[in-house]
Protein backbone atom coordinates (compact mmCIF):
# COMPACT_ATOMS: atom_id res chain seq x y z
CA UNK A 1 0.00 0.00 0.00
CA UNK A 2 1.14 3.30 -0.92
CA UNK A 3 1.95 5.10 2.37
CA UNK A 4 1.56 8.79 1.10
CA UNK A 5 -2.07 8.51 1.52
CA UNK A 6 -2.19 6.88 5.30
CA UNK A 7 0.20 10.34 5.79
CA UNK A 8 -2.17 12.75 4.28
CA UNK A 9 -5.13 11.00 6.20
CA UNK A 10 -3.08 11.25 9.57
CA UNK A 11 -1.77 15.00 8.81
CA UNK A 12 -5.65 15.55 8.04
CA UNK A 13 -6.73 14.38 11.36
CA UNK A 14 -4.40 16.11 13.11
CA UNK A 15 -5.27 19.12 11.41
CA UNK A 16 -8.71 18.48 12.59
CA UNK A 17 -7.89 18.32 16.34
CA UNK A 18 -5.73 20.95 16.39
CA UNK A 19 -9.01 23.19 14.92
CA UNK A 20 -11.18 21.97 17.40
CA UNK A 21 -9.35 22.79 20.73
CA UNK A 22 -6.52 25.96 19.32
CA UNK A 23 -8.34 29.20 19.18
CA UNK A 24 -6.31 31.87 16.53
CA UNK A 25 -4.98 34.83 17.69
CA UNK A 26 -7.90 37.52 17.58
CA UNK A 27 -7.50 40.78 16.23
CA UNK A 28 -11.83 41.81 16.49
CA UNK A 29 -13.17 44.10 19.17
CA UNK A 30 -14.76 42.43 22.15
CA UNK A 31 -18.71 42.95 22.55
CA UNK A 32 -22.17 42.50 21.25
CA UNK A 33 -21.38 40.88 17.27
CA UNK A 34 -24.53 40.32 15.04
CA UNK A 35 -24.17 37.26 13.59
CA UNK A 36 -27.24 35.66 11.01
CA UNK A 37 -30.06 36.98 14.10
CA UNK A 38 -27.59 35.77 17.18
CA UNK A 39 -26.35 38.99 19.22
CA UNK A 40 -23.51 37.21 20.84
CA UNK A 41 -21.78 38.67 23.57
CA UNK A 42 -17.79 38.25 23.53
CA UNK A 43 -15.55 39.18 26.17
CA UNK A 44 -11.89 37.75 24.50
CA UNK A 45 -10.37 39.31 27.78
CA UNK A 46 -12.78 37.34 30.07
CA UNK A 47 -11.59 34.46 32.29
CA UNK A 48 -14.98 32.75 31.56
CA UNK A 49 -13.89 30.60 28.28
CA UNK A 50 -15.71 31.64 24.88
CA UNK A 51 -17.70 28.77 24.45
CA UNK A 52 -19.22 29.20 27.72
CA UNK A 53 -19.72 32.29 26.41
CA UNK A 54 -21.96 31.66 23.38
CA UNK A 55 -23.73 29.21 25.58
CA UNK A 56 -25.05 31.73 27.74
CA UNK A 57 -25.56 34.32 25.19
CA UNK A 58 -27.84 31.63 22.95
CA UNK A 59 -29.28 30.36 26.63
CA UNK A 60 -30.67 33.71 26.96
CA UNK A 61 -31.55 34.82 24.10
CA UNK A 62 -33.61 31.59 23.77
CA UNK A 63 -35.20 32.06 27.45
CA UNK A 64 -36.14 35.90 26.61
CA UNK A 65 -38.01 34.65 22.88
CA UNK A 66 -35.25 36.39 21.15
CA UNK A 67 -34.78 32.64 18.94
CA UNK A 68 -38.16 31.38 18.92
CA UNK A 69 -38.54 27.44 18.59
CA UNK A 70 -37.20 25.76 15.73
CA UNK A 71 -35.18 28.82 14.37
CA UNK A 72 -32.36 27.66 12.65
CA UNK A 73 -28.66 28.26 13.37
CA UNK A 74 -25.69 29.24 11.66
CA UNK A 75 -23.53 26.13 11.16
CA UNK A 76 -20.45 25.79 13.10
CA UNK A 77 -18.23 26.43 10.85
CA UNK A 78 -19.57 30.14 9.42
CA UNK A 79 -20.39 31.09 12.97
CA UNK A 80 -16.89 30.42 14.09
CA UNK A 81 -15.33 32.32 11.13
CA UNK A 82 -17.59 35.58 11.63
CA UNK A 83 -16.66 34.80 15.17
CA UNK A 84 -13.23 34.78 14.53
CA UNK A 85 -12.87 31.43 17.40
CA UNK A 86 -11.93 27.91 16.20
CA UNK A 87 -14.67 25.46 15.30
CA UNK A 88 -14.39 23.40 18.30
CA UNK A 89 -15.74 26.61 20.28
CA UNK A 90 -18.38 26.72 18.56
CA UNK A 91 -19.21 23.41 18.28
CA UNK A 92 -18.57 22.42 22.21
CA UNK A 93 -20.59 25.51 23.14
CA UNK A 94 -23.83 23.99 20.64
CA UNK A 95 -23.00 20.49 21.90
CA UNK A 96 -23.43 21.43 25.84
CA UNK A 97 -26.89 23.66 24.54
CA UNK A 98 -27.86 20.49 22.77
CA UNK A 99 -27.57 17.94 26.19
CA UNK A 100 -29.79 20.48 28.14
CA UNK A 101 -32.21 20.30 25.40
CA UNK A 102 -32.30 24.04 23.91
CA UNK A 103 -31.01 22.86 20.70
CA UNK A 104 -31.49 20.09 17.89
CA UNK A 105 -28.29 18.90 16.14
CA UNK A 106 -28.39 15.77 13.81
CA UNK A 107 -26.17 14.70 11.36
CA UNK A 108 -25.86 16.25 8.31
CA UNK A 109 -29.25 18.21 9.67
CA UNK A 110 -28.86 22.16 10.37
CA UNK A 111 -29.30 22.88 13.53
CA UNK A 112 -32.34 24.58 15.56
CA UNK A 113 -34.06 25.68 17.96
CA UNK A 114 -35.75 23.09 19.88
CA UNK A 115 -39.41 22.99 19.62
CA UNK A 116 -40.21 22.37 23.04
CA UNK A 117 -38.25 25.33 24.53
CA UNK A 118 -40.54 28.53 25.34
CA UNK A 119 -40.05 32.14 26.50
CA UNK A 120 -39.59 32.71 29.91
CA UNK A 121 -41.77 35.82 31.38
CA UNK A 122 -39.17 38.07 33.07
CA UNK A 123 -39.36 37.64 37.00
CA UNK A 124 -37.69 39.58 39.70
CA UNK A 125 -34.80 37.63 41.48
CA UNK A 126 -35.19 35.83 44.57
CA UNK A 127 -36.23 36.85 47.30
CA UNK A 128 -35.61 35.85 51.09
CA UNK A 129 -38.33 34.66 53.64
CA UNK A 130 -36.47 36.24 56.08
CA UNK A 131 -37.96 40.00 57.13
CA UNK A 132 -34.62 42.87 57.21
CA UNK A 133 -34.55 44.55 59.83
CA UNK A 134 -32.27 47.77 60.82
CA UNK A 135 -32.48 46.58 64.63
CA UNK A 136 -32.73 42.92 65.11
CA UNK A 137 -34.18 42.88 68.87
CA UNK A 138 -35.86 39.90 68.88
CA UNK A 139 -34.03 36.47 71.12
CA UNK A 140 -32.23 33.93 70.37
CA UNK A 141 -29.99 35.82 67.76
CA UNK A 142 -25.84 35.77 68.41
CA UNK A 143 -23.32 38.12 67.07
CA UNK A 144 -23.26 36.84 63.15
CA UNK A 145 -20.33 39.18 63.19
CA UNK A 146 -18.33 38.00 65.75
CA UNK A 147 -18.30 34.25 64.49
CA UNK A 148 -14.42 33.33 63.56
CA UNK A 149 -14.55 33.08 59.81
CA UNK A 150 -10.83 32.86 59.72
CA UNK A 151 -10.81 29.96 61.89
CA UNK A 152 -13.65 28.44 61.11
CA UNK A 153 -11.92 28.50 57.52
CA UNK A 154 -9.21 26.96 58.80
CA UNK A 155 -10.64 23.74 60.22
CA UNK A 156 -12.48 23.22 56.87
CA UNK A 157 -9.25 23.47 55.00
CA UNK A 158 -7.90 21.20 57.89
CA UNK A 159 -11.04 18.88 57.41
CA UNK A 160 -10.73 18.58 53.53
CA UNK A 161 -6.99 17.60 53.53
CA UNK A 162 -7.33 15.20 56.45
CA UNK A 163 -10.58 13.75 55.39
CA UNK A 164 -10.31 10.02 54.00
CA UNK A 165 -11.85 8.84 51.13
CA UNK A 166 -14.87 7.26 52.33
CA UNK A 167 -15.75 11.05 54.18
CA UNK A 168 -17.71 12.28 50.69
CA UNK A 169 -19.75 8.85 50.84
CA UNK A 170 -23.22 8.53 52.40
CA UNK A 171 -22.42 9.19 56.17
CA UNK A 172 -22.69 6.88 59.29
CA UNK A 173 -26.62 8.47 60.07
CA UNK A 174 -25.40 8.84 64.07
CA UNK A 175 -22.53 11.34 62.50
CA UNK A 176 -19.05 11.32 62.04
CA UNK A 177 -17.61 9.28 64.35
CA UNK A 178 -14.70 11.19 65.41
CA UNK A 179 -17.01 14.35 66.06
CA UNK A 180 -18.86 12.39 68.15
CA UNK A 181 -15.73 11.80 70.13
CA UNK A 182 -15.29 15.24 70.46
CA UNK A 183 -18.56 16.31 71.11
CA UNK A 184 -18.88 13.67 73.83
CA UNK A 185 -15.48 15.02 75.89
CA UNK A 186 -16.74 18.71 75.38
CA UNK A 187 -20.26 18.19 77.20
CA UNK A 188 -18.97 16.20 79.64
CA UNK A 189 -16.18 18.74 80.21
CA UNK A 190 -18.27 21.60 80.16
CA UNK A 191 -22.01 20.37 80.30
CA UNK A 192 -21.60 17.51 83.09
CA UNK A 193 -23.08 15.05 80.93
CA UNK A 194 -22.49 11.20 81.02
CA UNK A 195 -21.92 11.75 77.15
CA UNK A 196 -20.81 8.68 75.67
CA UNK A 197 -20.23 8.64 71.62
CA UNK A 198 -21.93 5.40 70.72
CA UNK A 199 -25.47 7.02 72.19
CA UNK A 200 -24.94 10.66 70.92
CA UNK A 201 -26.19 11.47 67.27
CA UNK A 202 -25.42 14.32 65.44
CA UNK A 203 -28.76 16.17 63.58
CA UNK A 204 -29.35 19.93 61.92
CA UNK A 205 -29.96 21.49 64.98
CA UNK A 206 -32.90 20.91 67.96
CA UNK A 207 -36.04 21.24 65.60
CA UNK A 208 -34.88 18.33 63.66
CA UNK A 209 -34.39 16.26 67.14
CA UNK A 210 -36.67 17.10 68.54
CA UNK A 211 -39.02 16.47 65.39
CA UNK A 212 -37.37 12.59 65.37
CA UNK A 213 -38.40 12.21 68.85
CA UNK A 214 -42.26 13.32 68.27
CA UNK A 215 -42.82 11.16 65.80
CA UNK A 216 -41.08 8.03 67.50
CA UNK A 217 -43.53 9.28 70.65
CA UNK A 218 -46.15 9.50 68.29
CA UNK A 219 -45.75 5.78 66.69
CA UNK A 220 -45.43 4.44 70.01
CA UNK A 221 -48.74 5.40 70.81
CA UNK A 222 -48.12 8.42 72.94
CA UNK A 223 -50.92 10.84 72.59
CA UNK A 224 -49.58 13.68 75.08
CA UNK A 225 -46.36 15.74 76.17
CA UNK A 226 -46.24 18.26 78.67
CA UNK A 227 -44.39 21.72 77.73
CA UNK A 228 -43.23 24.85 79.86
CA UNK A 229 -46.13 27.85 79.92
CA UNK A 230 -44.63 29.69 78.91
CA UNK A 231 -42.52 28.35 76.70
CA UNK A 232 -40.85 28.20 73.33
CA UNK A 233 -43.31 28.29 70.44
CA UNK A 234 -41.77 26.12 68.58
CA UNK A 235 -41.89 23.41 70.86
CA UNK A 236 -45.69 23.28 70.59
CA UNK A 237 -45.50 23.19 66.84
CA UNK A 238 -43.04 20.56 66.48
CA UNK A 239 -45.12 18.20 68.77
CA UNK A 240 -48.82 19.62 67.08
CA UNK A 241 -47.39 18.54 63.60
CA UNK A 242 -46.43 15.22 64.82
CA UNK A 243 -49.83 14.80 66.38
CA UNK A 244 -49.16 14.77 69.44
CA UNK A 245 -51.21 17.01 71.82
CA UNK A 246 -49.11 19.52 74.18
CA UNK A 247 -49.87 19.74 77.63
CA UNK A 248 -49.22 22.87 79.09
CA UNK A 249 -47.49 23.15 82.47
CA UNK A 250 -46.66 26.28 84.69
CA UNK A 251 -43.15 27.85 85.21
CA UNK A 252 -42.43 29.66 88.43
CA UNK A 253 -39.66 31.16 90.38
CA UNK A 254 -37.92 27.41 90.13
CA UNK A 255 -38.65 26.68 86.81
CA UNK A 256 -41.07 24.03 85.57
CA UNK A 257 -43.80 23.33 88.76
CA UNK A 258 -42.88 19.65 88.50
CA UNK A 259 -46.38 19.13 91.22
CA UNK A 260 -48.63 19.93 88.25
CA UNK A 261 -46.64 17.44 85.98
CA UNK A 262 -47.87 14.95 88.76
CA UNK A 263 -51.32 15.52 87.60
CA UNK A 264 -51.02 14.99 84.01
CA UNK A 265 -50.87 12.10 81.83
CA UNK A 266 -48.42 13.18 79.59
CA UNK A 267 -45.70 10.67 78.99
CA UNK A 268 -42.84 13.22 77.89
CA UNK A 269 -41.36 16.88 78.89
CA UNK A 270 -39.52 19.20 77.19
CA UNK A 271 -37.69 21.40 79.62
CA UNK A 272 -35.31 23.94 79.67
CA UNK A 273 -33.74 23.54 82.91
CA UNK A 274 -30.83 25.50 82.93
CA UNK A 275 -32.11 28.70 81.51
CA UNK A 276 -35.96 28.85 81.18
CA UNK A 277 -37.03 30.49 77.87
CA UNK A 278 -38.30 32.46 78.15
CA UNK A 279 -38.29 33.87 81.71
CA UNK A 280 -34.83 32.96 82.04
CA UNK A 281 -35.41 31.04 85.39
CA UNK A 282 -33.26 28.04 86.42
CA UNK A 283 -34.85 25.04 87.43
CA UNK A 284 -33.91 24.23 91.01
CA UNK A 285 -32.43 21.76 92.43
CA UNK A 286 -35.13 20.29 94.27
CA UNK A 287 -37.15 20.50 91.25
CA UNK A 288 -34.74 18.95 89.29
CA UNK A 289 -34.92 15.88 92.02
CA UNK A 290 -38.99 15.62 91.68
CA UNK A 291 -38.77 15.60 87.93
CA UNK A 292 -36.32 12.82 87.44
CA UNK A 293 -37.99 10.90 90.31
CA UNK A 294 -41.63 11.32 88.04
CA UNK A 295 -39.93 10.14 84.85
CA UNK A 296 -38.46 6.97 86.61
CA UNK A 297 -41.25 5.86 88.84
CA UNK A 298 -43.34 6.20 85.31
CA UNK A 299 -40.57 5.02 82.68
CA UNK A 300 -41.07 8.48 80.94
CA UNK A 301 -39.00 10.74 79.16
CA UNK A 302 -37.57 13.88 79.70
CA UNK A 303 -36.22 15.95 76.60
CA UNK A 304 -33.64 18.97 77.61
CA UNK A 305 -33.49 21.46 75.52
CA UNK A 306 -29.55 22.76 76.48
CA UNK A 307 -29.85 26.04 73.78
CA UNK A 308 -27.42 28.82 75.91
CA UNK A 309 -26.62 27.25 79.08
CA UNK A 310 -22.85 27.79 78.28
CA UNK A 311 -23.73 31.77 78.26
CA UNK A 312 -23.84 33.21 81.81
CA UNK A 313 -22.33 35.94 83.29
CA UNK A 314 -21.87 36.42 86.97
CA UNK A 315 -21.97 33.14 87.98
CA UNK A 316 -20.88 29.35 86.88
CA UNK A 317 -23.05 27.58 84.56
CA UNK A 318 -25.52 25.05 85.45
CA UNK A 319 -24.99 21.53 84.89
CA UNK A 320 -27.54 19.56 82.39
CA UNK A 321 -29.99 17.58 83.70
CA UNK A 322 -29.20 14.46 82.08
CA UNK A 323 -25.81 14.44 83.74
CA UNK A 324 -27.92 12.89 86.77
CA UNK A 325 -30.07 10.66 84.73
CA UNK A 326 -28.41 9.67 81.54
CA UNK A 327 -30.94 6.81 81.20
CA UNK A 328 -34.46 9.42 81.20
CA UNK A 329 -33.22 12.39 79.80
CA UNK A 330 -32.42 12.93 75.25
CA UNK A 331 -30.11 15.88 75.92
CA UNK A 332 -30.26 17.70 72.62
CA UNK A 333 -27.98 20.76 71.98
CA UNK A 334 -26.83 22.45 69.03
CA UNK A 335 -24.53 25.77 67.54
CA UNK A 336 -26.96 27.94 66.60
CA UNK A 337 -26.60 30.15 69.99
CA UNK A 338 -22.72 29.02 70.43
CA UNK A 339 -21.76 29.74 67.12
CA UNK A 340 -24.15 30.75 63.81
CA UNK A 341 -27.66 29.35 63.48
CA UNK A 342 -26.65 29.15 60.03
CA UNK A 343 -23.80 26.17 60.65
CA UNK A 344 -27.36 23.84 60.99
CA UNK A 345 -25.39 21.49 63.57
CA UNK A 346 -26.67 19.79 66.74
CA UNK A 347 -26.41 16.81 68.59
CA UNK A 348 -28.78 14.24 70.71
CA UNK A 349 -27.13 12.41 73.50
CA UNK A 350 -30.35 9.87 74.33
CA UNK A 351 -30.69 7.16 76.46
CA UNK A 352 -28.93 3.79 75.43
CA UNK A 353 -32.48 2.24 75.01
CA UNK A 354 -33.72 5.25 72.53
CA UNK A 355 -30.54 5.40 70.55
CA UNK A 356 -31.34 2.93 68.02
CA UNK A 357 -35.16 4.17 67.47
CA UNK A 358 -34.02 7.36 66.87
CA UNK A 359 -30.96 6.53 64.51
CA UNK A 360 -33.43 4.67 62.06
CA UNK A 361 -35.76 7.63 62.02
CA UNK A 362 -32.74 9.67 60.83
CA UNK A 363 -31.54 7.63 58.75
CA UNK A 364 -34.85 6.98 57.21
CA UNK A 365 -35.26 11.16 57.23
CA UNK A 366 -31.77 12.43 55.65
CA UNK A 367 -29.41 9.24 55.95
CA UNK A 368 -27.32 11.68 58.28
CA UNK A 369 -26.18 15.29 58.33
CA UNK A 370 -23.91 16.81 56.30
CA UNK A 371 -20.12 15.63 56.10
CA UNK A 372 -17.41 18.40 55.83
CA UNK A 373 -19.05 20.78 58.40
CA UNK A 374 -18.83 17.58 60.94
CA UNK A 375 -15.44 17.36 60.37
CA UNK A 376 -14.65 21.34 60.52
CA UNK A 377 -16.35 21.24 63.62
CA UNK A 378 -14.72 18.71 65.45
CA UNK A 379 -11.13 19.93 64.34
CA UNK A 380 -12.72 23.28 65.46
CA UNK A 381 -13.17 21.48 68.90
CA UNK A 382 -10.17 20.01 69.26
CA UNK A 383 -7.98 23.29 68.51
CA UNK A 384 -9.93 24.56 71.41
CA UNK A 385 -11.25 27.40 69.45
CA UNK A 386 -15.25 26.39 70.25
CA UNK A 387 -13.92 27.16 74.22
CA UNK A 388 -11.65 30.66 72.87
CA UNK A 389 -14.83 31.92 71.11
CA UNK A 390 -17.68 31.61 74.36
CA UNK A 391 -14.70 33.12 76.10
CA UNK A 392 -15.09 36.11 73.80
CA UNK A 393 -18.77 36.19 73.61
CA UNK A 394 -19.36 35.87 77.32
CA UNK A 395 -17.54 39.07 77.79
CA UNK A 396 -19.40 40.65 74.45
CA UNK A 397 -22.41 39.73 75.42
CA UNK A 398 -22.02 40.69 79.28
CA UNK A 399 -21.48 44.33 77.72
CA UNK A 400 -24.61 44.17 75.49
CA UNK A 401 -27.18 42.92 77.99
CA UNK A 402 -25.37 45.92 80.17
CA UNK A 403 -26.14 48.42 77.64
CA UNK A 404 -29.81 47.01 76.72
CA UNK A 405 -30.13 47.28 81.09
CA UNK A 406 -29.35 50.85 81.05
CA UNK A 407 -31.53 51.51 78.01
CA UNK A 408 -34.35 49.86 79.50
CA UNK A 409 -33.93 51.93 82.58
CA UNK A 410 -33.38 55.24 80.34
CA UNK A 411 -36.40 55.11 78.12
CA UNK A 412 -38.78 52.32 79.51
CA UNK A 413 -38.46 52.57 82.70
CA UNK A 414 -42.16 51.18 83.28
CA UNK A 415 -40.42 47.85 82.30
CA UNK A 416 -40.24 45.15 84.77
CA UNK A 417 -36.92 42.92 84.24
CA UNK A 418 -36.65 39.40 85.04
CA UNK A 419 -32.88 39.45 85.51
CA UNK A 420 -31.42 36.30 84.69
CA UNK A 421 -27.15 37.57 83.84
CA UNK A 422 -27.29 34.59 80.94
CA UNK A 423 -28.51 33.66 77.34
CA UNK A 424 -29.13 36.26 75.11
CA UNK A 425 -32.31 37.84 75.88
CA UNK A 426 -33.98 39.31 78.90
CA UNK A 427 -37.89 39.62 79.50
CA UNK A 428 -39.33 42.97 80.24
CA UNK A 429 -43.12 42.81 81.38
CA UNK A 430 -44.82 46.46 80.34
CA UNK A 431 -47.81 47.76 81.76
CA UNK A 432 -50.86 46.36 81.35
CA UNK A 433 -52.51 49.12 79.35
CA UNK A 434 -49.76 48.29 76.46
CA UNK A 435 -51.18 46.57 73.52
CA UNK A 436 -48.39 43.95 72.35
CA UNK A 437 -49.39 43.24 69.17
CA UNK A 438 -49.93 46.41 68.05
CA UNK A 439 -46.80 47.69 69.76
CA UNK A 440 -44.65 44.52 68.00
CA UNK A 441 -46.47 46.16 64.53
CA UNK A 442 -45.36 49.98 65.14
CA UNK A 443 -42.07 49.09 66.07
CA UNK A 444 -41.27 46.78 62.90
CA UNK A 445 -42.59 49.95 60.34
CA UNK A 446 -39.12 51.86 62.26
CA UNK A 447 -37.22 49.03 61.39
CA UNK A 448 -37.13 46.71 64.60
CA UNK A 449 -38.07 43.61 64.83
CA UNK A 450 -39.48 42.53 68.44
CA UNK A 451 -41.15 39.45 70.16
CA UNK A 452 -43.77 39.47 72.66
CA UNK A 453 -44.19 37.34 75.27
CA UNK A 454 -48.10 36.17 74.26
CA UNK A 455 -46.74 34.37 71.58
CA UNK A 456 -45.03 31.15 73.65
CA UNK A 457 -48.16 31.60 76.38
CA UNK A 458 -50.42 29.07 75.66
CA UNK A 459 -53.60 31.10 76.87
CA UNK A 460 -54.59 34.34 76.04
CA UNK A 461 -54.19 36.65 78.97
CA UNK A 462 -51.63 37.92 81.39
CA UNK A 463 -49.59 40.50 81.06
CA UNK A 464 -48.07 41.95 78.27
CA UNK A 465 -44.14 41.82 77.50
CA UNK A 466 -40.86 41.28 75.07
CA UNK A 467 -38.81 39.02 75.01
CA UNK A 468 -35.74 41.14 74.02
CA UNK A 469 -32.76 40.02 72.31
CA UNK A 470 -29.22 41.89 72.93
CA UNK A 471 -27.24 39.29 71.05
CA UNK A 472 -26.82 40.43 67.55
CA UNK A 473 -26.27 44.46 68.09
CA UNK A 474 -23.49 46.16 68.97
CA UNK A 475 -24.34 48.61 72.59
CA UNK A 476 -25.17 51.84 70.06
CA UNK A 477 -27.73 50.13 68.28
CA UNK A 478 -29.40 48.29 71.07
CA UNK A 479 -29.40 51.83 72.78
CA UNK A 480 -31.17 53.40 69.24
CA UNK A 481 -33.72 50.21 69.20
CA UNK A 482 -34.83 50.91 72.60
CA UNK A 483 -35.24 54.31 71.80
CA UNK A 484 -37.56 53.39 68.94
CA UNK A 485 -39.29 51.00 70.71
CA UNK A 486 -40.43 54.08 73.45
CA UNK A 487 -40.78 56.29 70.97
CA UNK A 488 -43.43 53.47 69.86
CA UNK A 489 -44.94 53.25 73.40
CA UNK A 490 -45.03 57.44 73.86
CA UNK A 491 -44.74 59.53 71.02
CA UNK A 492 -43.52 62.82 73.05
CA UNK A 493 -39.70 63.23 72.48
CA UNK A 494 -37.19 60.46 73.88
CA UNK A 495 -35.04 63.36 75.39
CA UNK A 496 -38.00 64.43 77.31
CA UNK A 497 -38.80 61.35 78.70
CA UNK A 498 -35.38 60.33 79.82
Amino acid sequence: MDPKPRSQQFAHEITEVLDRYTVPVMTRSTGPVAVAGLLLRLDREAETPLHEQIERSVRADIRAGRLVAGTRLPSTRSLAAELGVSRGVVSEAYGQLAAEGYLLAGQGAPTRVALTVRAQATRPPARSLQPSFAYRLDPGLPDLAGFPRDRWLRSLRSAWRQAPIDAVDYPDPRGVPSLREALAEYLGRVRGAAADPENLIVCTGFSQGLSLIARWLRDRGVERVALEDPGWHTHRLILEQAGIEVVPIAVDDEGLRVEDLEATDAAAVVVTPAHQFPTGRVLSSERRAALIEWAERGERLIVEDDFDAELRYNRAGVGALQGLAPERVAYIGSASKRLVPGMRLGWMLTPSWLGWPLISVKTIEDRGSETIGQLALQDFIARGELDRHLRRMRLRYQHRREALMDALARYIPDARIEEGAAGLYELAELPADVDEPGLIGAAADRGVALEGLALHRFKAGGPPGLVLGFGGLPEPAIEQGIRLVAETLDPAPADRRA
